[in-house]
């Protein structure tokens, strides 16, 4: 079966077929680096890393571009409120995405570009545009004529004459309030380079046609991120790149959001969740669990309660892991996943769907276990293992090897379970059968499965 992929743009789900056979090109939006990221930022890279692990998997040679803007008007606002310089504020949370990122298991990209390293390539493609008449320079700024391109607005189905682009600071000299700023005069105290036009800076959506022209070429195959980028970004880089004479992508692929009550977790809206707090509290593996199985395009509400439930419905599987890796020694992962696995992720990354097929050999894995049939128990982990692998959630896998951030508490809660189960295993040695039961029973509230045996008794959670 053929991979099958979402297409914002034509709004309707097609087999993927690649540019070059056996080939992947990707290339996602990454991090406007004004702060550090919340747990809406890492979503996105862990849906796209689920996407290139499961390319991966089907054969596929996989280059994945993931750019950082490091400058942008909201970076220079963060400059001007805390007095210090731009770049150090971009390089200080670049860098924490990158922790974020790699805490939670995400693969590192192929190439990460900023846009301060590729202003000669943005010139140049200014220069061309101006000179076909898509461009026009006035003031120092440089804009994007957007009757000039007739497919404008063709990804997000909009109407030109509805229109109304987002302000921008200091954008003057516009022949129509639609067109877009490529390049943005300088101002006293900003970062600027020198250009035909003038001094100044980029402008948002111009670093991304540059860098994807450089690095996968004249086409290339899926462009990635969030919904909220469809306009004006993804839209204004369609513009520009296909004015200029590339083909661009192929597909369109936006992942939702994470929300708090109801609305975009943001920086600017101060609702967002750090990853830097997160991990402190959580589990780095809990964390991708949470945020990596629900479908790419459904909305996540974030909340306690929901990464309480991720932590549980994960804890089955670790705890079967755990279990016949005890009874059995380490079990390599099989060489393939289960076909009603791969039918899933073939068809727009069913990574719900595929998760089902991870619990239901759980349960069939420790059924095995209760009736002593080894070579069933160690199947069906090979089979979990397998799958996990693909979503990047092998618990066994040795990039989860050691101590994790959030492991501590797991730490201090073993060590009061343990304590309790003292108490219960005295209550029972004395024959006090009432109070061993009610022990029991409140761990069971409190969501722990007690198991008792031979070397005494453990605790999972249920």
């Amino acid at each position: 079966m053929s991979i099958r992929l979402y297409d914002t743009s034509s709004s309707q789900v097609r087999d993927f077929v690649p540019n070059v056979p056996g080939c992947v090109s990707m290339y996602l939006c990454g991090a406007t680096v004004q702060a550090p990221p919340h747990i809406g930022h890492i979503r996105s890279g862990l849906n796209f890393d689920v996407m290139r692990r499961w390319f991966a998997y089907r054969g596929y040679d996989v280059t994945f571009i993931r750019n950082v803007t490091d400058i942008d008007d909201k970076i220079i606002a963060k400059s001007r409120e805390s007095g210090l310089p731009w770049w150090q504020i971009a390089f200080t949370n670049e860098r924490a995405f990158i922790d974020g990122y790699t805490a939670l298991g995400c693969m590192p990209p192929t190439g990460e570009p900023r846009a301060t390293g590729h202003i000669p390539e943005m010139i140049e493609m200014m220069r061309v545009l101006i000179e076909r008449g898509h461009a026009y320079a006035a003031e120092g700024n440089v804009y994007f004529s957007v009757t000039s391109y007739a497919d404008y607005l063709a990804l997000s189905h909009q109407e030109l004459e509805n229109l109304r682009q987002p302000e921008g600071d200091g954008e003057t000299g516009k022949r129509d309030q639609r067109d877009f700023a490529m390049w943005k005069a300088v101002k006293p105290g900003e970062p600027s380079w020198e250009t035909p036009w003038g001094r100044g800076r980029p402008g948002w959506h111009l670093e991304c046609s540059a860098m994807v022209h450089k690095y996968l070429g004249r086409a290339f195959d899926i462009h990635g991120g969030g919904r909220d980028l469809i306009f004006p970004h993804h839209e204004n880089e369609i513009a520009q790149s296909k004015a200029f004479g590339d083909d661009f992508a192929s597909f369109w692929v936006h992942n939702a959001w994470v929300t708090l009550s109801g609305e975009k977790m943001s920086k600017s809206l101060g609702n967002s969740v750090l990853v830097s707090e997160m991990v402190q509290k959580w589990r780095p593996i809990v964390l991708r669990y949470y945020l990596g199985t629900p479908h790419y395009r459904s909305m996540i509400e974030y909340s306690e309660d929901a990464l309480r439930e991720a932590e549980t419905a994960f804890a089955r599987i670790e705890g079967f892991a755990q279990r016949v890796t005890e009874q059995h020694g380490l079990v390599e992962a099989a060489p393939l996943v289960p076909p009603a696995f791969a039918e899933a992720m073939d068809d727009d990354f069913g990574v719900p769907q595929a998760l089902a097929i991870v619990h239901t050999a759980v349960r069939q894995g420790n059924a095995a276990l209760a009736a002593d049939d080894k070579e069933n128990a160690v199947a069906r982990l090979a089979e979990v293992r397998a799958m996990l692998g693909v979503l990047g959630l092998d618990p066994l896998d040795p990039m989860w090897a050691g101590p994790q951030q959030g492991e501590d508490l797991h730490g201090v809660v073993d060590a009061l379970v343990s304590l309790v189960l003292e108490q219960r295993q005295a209550a029972r040695e004395r024959k006090d059968y009432a109070t061993s039961d009610a022990i029991r029973d409140r761990l069971g509230q409190a969501g722990l499965v007690i198991e008792d045996g031979a070397e005494g008794s453990r605790w999972t959670l249920g």
